[in-house]
């Protein structure tokens, strides 16, 4: 299969010097183990629902509230972005936000994190 290069949008590893230290690091890291060994820490987890007693116009009623597995929600992110981040969020001592917004702007971190 054979890709089709896209004027408007050119690949990261084109853009950047592979010889840089993130670049290099990207290549090394073992992320499949990574993502498997973290993977159950952010797997949706099951949720015990709380007992809720309450008087409508029938008598007395119980309901539970907020247990089982929702689906709701935002999409999750790729396991790779995730680790990538932190890990480039601790090792440049950067906030949340800081992170995100640099790595926005640096063609390295997005290629660090595929």
């Amino acid at each position: 299969m054979t890709q089709i290069d896209d004027f408007f949008r050119s690949r990261l590893d084109q853009m950047i010097d592979l010889r840089k230290p993130l670049a290099v690091l990207a290549t090394h890291i073992p992320w499949q183990e990574l993502e498997a060994s973290v993977a159950h820490r952010f797997a949706r987890q099951v949720r015990t629902g709380k007992k809720v007693s309450d008087m409508d116009l029938f008598g007395p009623t119980v309901a539970v509230v907020g247990g089982g597995v929702s689906n709701a929600g935002r999409p999750r992110l790729p396991m790779r972005l995730m680790i990538s981040l932190l890990y480039l969020k601790h090792t440049f001592n950067e906030s949340d936000e800081g992170v995100c917004e640099r790595w926005s702007e640096t063609p390295v971190w997005q290629y660090f994190s595929g």
